[in-house]
């Protein structure tokens, strides 16, 4: 016996919403302290910047030693020496970060401007390559912020690392707390 696609999809709709009513509790307590987490991180953001950035720093350790541990009986595995080189720059890249975060603030800040200003030039280059459709002026509105903050941001550095880290992680932790708040006390109350 075959379900079509549509019946499958709603069997797994139907799990995913009882999973969540069973556990409504949790998700409710979960989301709400990812808010809090994210107010704080808001407010504080020089601290959750540091901090964003030690973590990462020991999450880099980690997995270059477990990657290396992995590597120790595996030479003939294709690839060896890229992988080597991958777990060296893994845990260097992490020492560095944990030796002076300031630095790992600013190089992360840089890395995020740059990723902001391409996004934004695709997007524009995008919106004038669909300009015949309709709605593609918000398209190019999306891409022209995107530019417009990055340059923004890129003529107040290094001010802009102590806190632009820590602003993210606070707006995208209240995102996500919020939203798993409202899906969990929604569907406990259905």
């Amino acid at each position: 016996m075959s379900l079509s696609l549509e019946a499958a999809a709603e069997v797994f709709r139907e799990a995913m919403r009882e999973t969540v009513r069973k556990h409504s509790f949790w998700y409710l307590v979960q989301g709400g302290l990812m808010v809090v987490a994210g107010i704080l991180a808001v407010l504080f953001p020089l601290v959750s910047s540091v901090a964003s950035v030690v973590m990462l720093g020991w999450l880099l350790i980690i997995s270059g030693v477990v990657q290396g541990f992995s590597l120790l009986g595996a030479r003939q595995v294709p690839h060896f020496w890229l992988q080597l080189i991958s777990v060296i720059l893994a845990v260097l890249i992490g020492t560095l970060f944990l030796r002076d975060p300031g630095d790992g603030l600013l190089t992360i800040t840089m890395l995020l401007l740059v990723f902001f200003m391409m996004e934004g030039i695709s997007k524009i280059v995008f919106a004038l390559t669909i300009r015949p459709f309709p709605n593609w002026g918000w398209v190019l509105a999306s891409g022209c912020v995107g530019v417009l903050l990055a340059a923004l941001l890129w003529a107040s550095l290094p001010v802009t690392a102590v806190w632009l880290i820590g602003l993210l992680l606070g707006i995208e932790l209240i995102s996500v707390g919020a939203a798993l708040f409202y899906l969990a006390w929604s569907i406990r109350n259905s």
